[in-house]
């Protein structure tokens, strides 16, 4: 009887659409954890088993990575956002709860996607990144834009408040927590404040933490 031989391994190539798709994924992961500036491209090349060259050759530059992996998580927590919606969810309760302090404090910590917005922020002067820091907050007021529409057709949100404007209102309301983390005392409860604040002038009136509406012409 004869020994058969083992077989001699080879590496499956992924196609291009997958190989992309790991990277990104890998990418993703590493600025998520470490920011850009720190991150590095060999450590993401790693993750998944690739050389460096794999790495460029899909997405030119280190630069062109940390745009293409903003995008992504942008596309991610909008999609979130809407899949509770579609859910069932009440659109309030939606915004108040990925609004909610203590989640935000969690959402942007290292290891989780807001810390990439976060660490994006600091990123602004940059003449690589700074276009892709503003398209990133375009993109995800007009995620939030949708979302209060949908409020609107389900008469959970104020139907004279400009969604556009208030979605804006919003993602300032989430840039300005670093400024306030550096400057404001007894942040957690300034925080709590702001966000019940935006929330409740979203609501319809009548409706719970939603006050009377000032008439035209109050001071």
């Amino acid at each position: 009887m004869t020994e058969s031989r083992p077989r001699a391994r080879t590496r499956t190539r992924l196609p291009a659409a997958e190989r992309r798709a790991s990277i990104l994924a890998a990418a993703t992961e590493v600025f998520s954890e470490t920011g850009y500036q720190r991150g590095k491209v060999s450590d993401i090349a790693k993750r998944i088993g690739v050389s460096e060259p794999v790495v460029f050759q899909n997405f030119g530059s280190k630069a062109a990575l940390y745009r293409a992996a903003l995008d992504h998580v942008t596309d991610s927590v909008s999609a979130l956002l809407h899949q509770a919606a579609d859910a069932g969810r009440p659109v309030p309760e939606v915004l108040a709860t990925f609004l909610d302090p203590a989640h935000m404090d969690h959402f942007h910590q290292p290891g989780s996607h807001g810390f990439l917005f976060a660490d994006a922020a600091a990123l602004a002067h940059d003449p690589d990144l700074g276009g892709a820091l503003r398209q990133v907050h375009q993109h995800f007021g007009t995620a939030l834009a949708e979302l209060l529409r949908r409020g609107q057709s389900a008469g959970e949100i104020r139907d004279d408040v400009d969604p556009e404007t208030a979605a804006w209102w919003l993602v300032s309301l989430l840039a300005g927590r670093s400024f306030r983390a550096a400057v404001v005392p007894e942040r957690d409860a300034v925080e709590a404040e702001l966000t019940r604040m935006a929330l409740g002038a979203l609501l319809p009136e009548g409706s719970a933490g939603g006050g009377p509406r000032p008439s035209r012409g109050s001071a």
